[in-house]
């Protein structure tokens, strides 16, 4: 039985004015026990799981659409260039176990993003388009592997800054916006995890992240993927001047977004 349902019965009419005023003042303490420990107990759920709990969006649902449409293009991109480099045999067997384990990631981000389209915003999941990962006869990602792996590395690098540019325009959502950050930092992993491929193989000055929006021994066709990786103001404040830090290592301090409009011009260099 509930304590104040229970403190009720204990209350009866007979009672002097003076017992029930101090009842019932006994009572509120009770009840203001009672607020302060749902408070309590609800402060101690993890985070995660009160994000989780569906909130009413704010967002405009077609301009939610066309963002996690635009998300999935680049999810195809990534699925299908693992599935064709598995299917062509260029990735080292000591490494294949990987590249199957990130493929499945991604076919994992492919199909989320088609449920929550289709079931939750109720709108039309993109087609996945064709690609010609060649960019046009530049590069020979299923011919040559150290290849593959440097193309791969601009791939996840571009799908970190893509869900980075677009956290403010999914912010309304909850559900969505913690769902395009959990994607985000997986794409970290991926990249990190290509960039410690390419040092296994000997590939020179492979770095965990990005000095002055240098390329390094990418591809120069890369090299829109990195552009504004130099920025060293932050806040407004700029950074060297306000610590004394040298450019470079202030630029690798900062991973900068990428906008839809960059992001889009990236792919299409591999749209057949």
């Amino acid at each position: 039985m509930n304590l104040l349902k229970l403190l009720d019965k204990m209350c009866p009419d007979t009672n002097s004015p003076e017992e029930k005023e101090m009842f019932f003042s006994r009572r509120e303490a009770f009840r203001q026990f009672g607020d302060m420990s749902k408070k309590v107990a609800m402060a101690a759920v993890p985070l995660g799981i009160l994000s989780a709990l569906p909130k009413v969006a704010k967002a405009d649902t077609e301009s939610l659409i066309g963002v996690l449409n635009y998300a999935l293009t680049l999810e195809h991109l990534e699925y299908r260039y693992y599935q064709m480099g598995i299917e062509s045999g260029v990735i080292d067997s000591a490494d294949s176990a990987i590249f199957t384990k990130i493929r499945d990631h991604e076919l994992a981000h492919v199909n989320f993003l088609q449920e929550v389209i289709s079931n939750v915003l109720m709108g039309t999941p993109v087609a996945e388009p064709e690609f010609d990962f060649t960019a046009g006869g530049n590069f020979m990602p299923f011919d040559d592997y150290p290849t593959f792996l440097a193309l791969s590395q601009a791939f996840e690098d571009t799908g970190v800054r893509a869900y980075k540019g677009q956290a403010g325009n999914v912010m309304e959502n909850d559900v969505v916006l913690t769902a395009a950050l959990s994607i985000h930092s997986v794409e970290a992993r991926h990249a990190s995890m290509v960039r410690r491929l390419r040092t296994k193989k000997g590939q020179d000055d492979v770095k965990g992240w990005i000095t002055n929006a240098s390329i390094g021994s990418l591809p120069a066709a890369t090299q829109p993927i990195y552009a504004g990786e130099d920025n060293v103001t932050h806040g407004g404040v700029n950074v060297v001047n306000l610590t004394g830090i040298d450019a470079g290592a202030v630029a690798e301090g900062w991973d900068e977004p990428l906008n839809k409009d960059q992001v889009l011009g990236i792919a299409s260099l591999f749209l057949a």
